[in-house]
């Protein structure tokens, strides 16, 4: 960016907002220039700081008491709001049920606080051992291995198997930790259309018209959290095989929060114990962080354990995480567990419902996530400072994370959210969109 920092100054009811905060975006920070690796951070901080400081920069919030629907919430600038929650990943609402704190209790007493090991040499547990064969049950999978964060799951599995050599056709919506770990291991990264069957038979057909003996693994997602929508599994799986590919299913933000018994869309397609590999995180349903593989053969749980560096050289799950998620699928899989998705689906259809008669244009399908379009940063920004002032939280997502000019709110319902918090969320959202439209024409003047 070349504009200076006090290019155009705009007084939005007392408050001077440099027109530069309202550009740019992280990207323009990736590649910083200089000999000085610390010095060379300014122009970013300085960017940062700007909106920060004029209630623009919505990152780095903290929670007094944890992903409750109504919370205290401060911005990294230190700035408090009281407001709805709709931007915590607490699908089911487990992590402050009762059954769930019981059983962190009654872990610390048994097993400690932590795991002193990792999984490679005396990390496991009886607890997380027990964990490794629920979720292989639940998913009808022969082995399954732990790894300490969704994200180490995704990279891992990624890094783990994939060598120079290999080829991998990965969704370019795919989640980070899935892009780092391809770009860990290999060149030959193919980038597919999102959820576009024909490229990736296209793409797969090119690597193997040059080359009949490398490997390839195809990455896809179940559900993907930016635009609510998910692939074609089955055919995504009958692409793999026919190419002699493998295919891995990110479940992350479905698996317990959709679909019958919770198997997500999985389970909706039929496709439970016939993908390659699975892997999943448990932070957004399962209270707590942690993630996981699944295959169907110990051959893949073993050579993950020695080559798969966030599995080998991190410390295993806690015993106390361990025992959480085993008691949060016991839930999931349970009447219960039944009942709390029907609560969340009704909560999502509701919240839909109420924002497209407010106007509001939505994202994809009825998922957890529902990601309201917003266009431009700049107009997105203004609407985000609206909402701390009006005591909504939602998570703001802006370029790079999606296409420039499709900024976006990801609201994350859970199923603990009540009528009224549907309410006043669209209503609050409404108000702040309002509001930002009106300070978004004064900016428009100002710069003409």
């Amino acid at each position: 960016m070349s504009e200076p920092l006090t290019e155009v100054d705009v007084d939005f009811r007392g408050d001077r907002v440099p027109h530069y905060s309202l550009r740019g975006s992280l990207r323009d920070f990736r590649q910083p220039s200089g000999g000085d690796l610390i010095d060379r951070l300014d122009a970013f901080f300085q960017w940062q700081e700007l909106r920060r400081t004029h209630g623009l920069w919505s990152y780095g919030r903290s929670t007094e008491a944890g992903p409750r629907p109504f919370a205290t919430v401060y911005d990294d600038h230190g700035r408090k709001m009281t407001g709805v929650n709709f931007a915590s990943q607490d699908y089911l609402s487990l992590s402050g049920h009762p059954a769930i704190k019981d059983t962190a209790r009654a872990a610390i007493e048994e097993y400690g606080v932590h795991s002193a090991g990792s999984p490679a040499l005396v990390g496991n547990t009886s607890v997380s051992l027990a964990l490794e064969q629920r979720i292989a049950d639940f998913l009808n999978a022969e082995h399954v291995s732990l790894f300490p964060t969704g994200w180490a799951a995704g990279f891992g599995v990624v890094k783990g198997l994939v060598r120079p050599s290999d080829h991998i056709v990965m969704d370019r919506l795919a989640h980070a930790c899935l892009q780092e770990g391809a770009q860990a291991a290999t060149r030959n990264i193919h980038l597919f259309d999102h959820n576009n069957l024909d490229d990736v038979r296209a793409k797969l057909h090119a690597i193997r018209s040059l080359d009949k003996n490398c490997g390839i693994m195809v990455v896809t997602e179940a559900l993907f959290s930016m635009d609510s929508d998910t692939p074609d599994i089955t055919v995504m799986q009958d692409l793999a095989s026919e190419f002699g590919a493998t295919l891995v299913v990110d479940v992350a933000h479905d698996l317990g929060a959709i679909g019958k018994g919770g198997r997500g869309h999985l389970g909706v397609q039929s496709m439970i114990g016939k993908v390659d590999l699975v892997m999943g995180s448990f932070s957004k349903t399962f209270a707590s962080n942690g993630g996981f593989v699944a295959a169907q053969h110990r051959k893949v749980k073993e050579y993950l354990r020695f080559y798969s560096s966030p599995n080998t050289f991190s410390n295993a799950l806690s015993p106390v995480q361990a025992a959480i998620v085993l008691k949060a699928f016991d839930i999931v899989d349970s009447t219960e567990g039944e009942s709390l998705r029907q609560r969340l689906m009704a909560n999502i259809l509701q919240l839909r419902t109420r924002l497209g008669r407010a106007g509001f244009d939505i994202y994809g399908d009825p998922s957890p996530i529902v990601c309201v379009k917003m266009g431009s940063e700049s107009m997105a920004r203004l609407v985000s400072r609206q909402l701390h002032a009006k005591g909504l939280v939602a998570n703001l997502v802006e370029y790079p994370a999606v296409p420039r000019d499709q900024a976006r709110f990801r609201m994350q319902v859970m199923a603990n959210h009540a009528a009224d918090d549907i309410v006043d969320a669209v209503e609050r959202i409404t108000e702040s969109y309002r509001n930002a439209c009106a300070e978004h024409q004064r900016l428009v003047k100002s710069v003409r």
